[in-house]
């Protein structure tokens, strides 16, 4: 069984910074992607950004040049270092990664940013 586990949500003040984890643990053969999606509040999930294995990362526009994804294979962790954050990034927070050739989600940190 593995599990991914989110940290380092809180509340915030506009054009703060936040970092987010998320740690696999569990049976793991091989990480392949690792991303965030969020879900603001009322609205669908949707993605932030993703890194695959070897490091390359994507990201939705609305996060460029603001957000950056990382991760550390050793570790099995996956990072969002959020900057400069706006009301409208307010959402919960979900961790996703392909372990083991399958799908898994976090449970989700909240983000608030206060205008």
């Amino acid at each position: 069984q593995v599990q991914l586990v989110e940290s380092g949500g809180g509340l915030v003040v506009t054009g703060g910074s936040l970092r987010l984890s998320c740690a696999a643990s569990g049976s793991i053969f091989r990480v392949n992607a690792m991303g965030w999606f969020r879900q603001p509040p009322g609205k669908q999930r949707e993605p932030v950004a993703g890194i695959t294995s070897g490091n390359s990362a994507t990201y939705a526009d609305s996060v460029k040049g603001r957000f950056t994804i990382s991760r550390d294979n050793a570790k099995n962790t996956v990072y969002l270092h959020m900057n400069n954050l706006k009301p409208e990034d307010t959402a919960v927070y979900y961790c996703h990664a392909d372990v083991n050739d399958m799908a898994y989600w976090g449970k989700g940190t909240l983000v608030t940013v206060s205008s």
